[in-house]
């Protein structure tokens, strides 16, 4: 375990930004971070894990942490359910077609969603109408003070809507090391009701979907959408879907009857920033080279050489119009690092 000096971090960022690491350390082990947590001498302690979900906006002056913690573990399982125990590093899409490989499901709604396992319980992620929390449950974590590894229950975690106990009490206390979930086996709970999914099935002539079909339709649908960060910058979905209650629901659907919207309670209403980016014009623009995606209006992307700050200015621009035309705030979903 070696620490190296003035490490780019643009292959370590899914937006491309070729900011740097004062110091760059390799986490292969939990030994390796109990080490590393335990250095002295370092400026601040920073976290990088698939660095899918943020967006640098300087050089950090720290000492990063990649956490590149591999493996995968059936550590129970019964004629119906499997308890499949993941470690950080590992990729969550690669992650997800191992699980669908083995006839586990469950995790196909959220086929491509980019980013490692260990940082998917941060953010709660979803996509198509399942979460994580749905198969999560507990997670392994180290606190960032006494190196001690501490078990997260699925009530432990606080999750929400793209958050969690890790994004705000937990935040800069805990490092999660390891993801535990359950998986169904046979009889499986499959979601095809939500967004494009059905009309996808359709066009590959299947009517009766297994597990893989519906990873299938969604990487399609994915694919179509957002594009790849290996060949454009961008961190997927860059702002949250804001969610209203019913009092400005109301005013805003008489005013605007033809947007979309999804109910979430009866007194809550979440309604698509993408619908709302596009309708003030923003789809396809260009501002030098931060840009937003010409076929998903939620996408932010790099066309080659902007800055974290370019980018993050066109956010700013894009949030102001939203609110300046429709009284809705948006706000970021990726991770804003300064």
């Amino acid at each position: 375990m070696e620490v190296t000096k003035d490490i780019s971090l643009k292959p370590y960022n899914t937006f491309g930004i070729d900011a740097k690491a004062r110091f760059f350390i390799e986490i292969n082990n939990l030994e390796d971070l109990k080490t590393a947590l335990q250095l002295k001498g370092y400026p601040n302690k920073f976290v990088l894990s698939g660095g899918s979900n943020m967006l640098i906006t300087n050089d950090i002056d720290a000492l990063v942490m990649h956490i590149n913690l591999k493996g995968k573990e059936v550590i129970e399982e019964n004629d119906n359910t499997v308890l499949l125990k993941v470690m950080a590093g590992e990729n969550w899409h690669q992650m997800v077609l191992w699980t669908l490989d083995n006839g586990y499901g469950g995790l196909e709604n959220m086929s491509l969603i980019p980013g490692n396992t260990g940082t998917a319980p941060i953010q709660n992620i979803g996509a198509y109408g399942v979460e994580l929390k749905d198969n999560f449950v507990s997670c392994e974590a180290m606190h960032t003070e006494t190196q001690s590894l501490k078990t997260f229950s699925k009530e432990d975690c606080q999750f929400g809507y793209r958050d969690s106990f890790f994004k705000n009490e937990g935040k800069g206390r805990y490092i999660i090391t390891s993801v535990t979930l359950q998986l169904s086996k046979n009889n499986h709970k499959k979601n095809t009701s939500y967004g494009a999914i059905e009309t996808e099935l359709e066009n590959m002539g299947i009517s009766d979907p297994t597990i893989k079909d519906i990873s299938n339709a969604v990487i399609a649908i994915r694919q179509s959408k957002l594009p790849d960060p290996a060949v454009l910058g961008n961190s997927g979905s860059f702002f949250k879907n804001p969610v209203i209650n019913i009092e400005d629901y109301t005013k805003f659907i008489a005013q605007h009857p033809e947007a979309p919207s999804y109910k979430i309670t009866d007194e809550s209403y979440k309604i698509p920033a993408g619908w709302l980016i596009e309708q003030c014009g923003f789809k396809g623009k260009r501002y030098g080279d931060a840009g937003i995606h010409k076929n998903q209006a939620l996408v932010l992307v790099n066309h080659g050489n902007a800055t974290g700050q370019e980018i993050l200015d066109l956010a700013f621009k894009i949030i102001a119009e939203v609110k300046k035309k429709f009284g809705i705030n948006i706000s970021p979903e990726v991770n804003i690092i300064k």
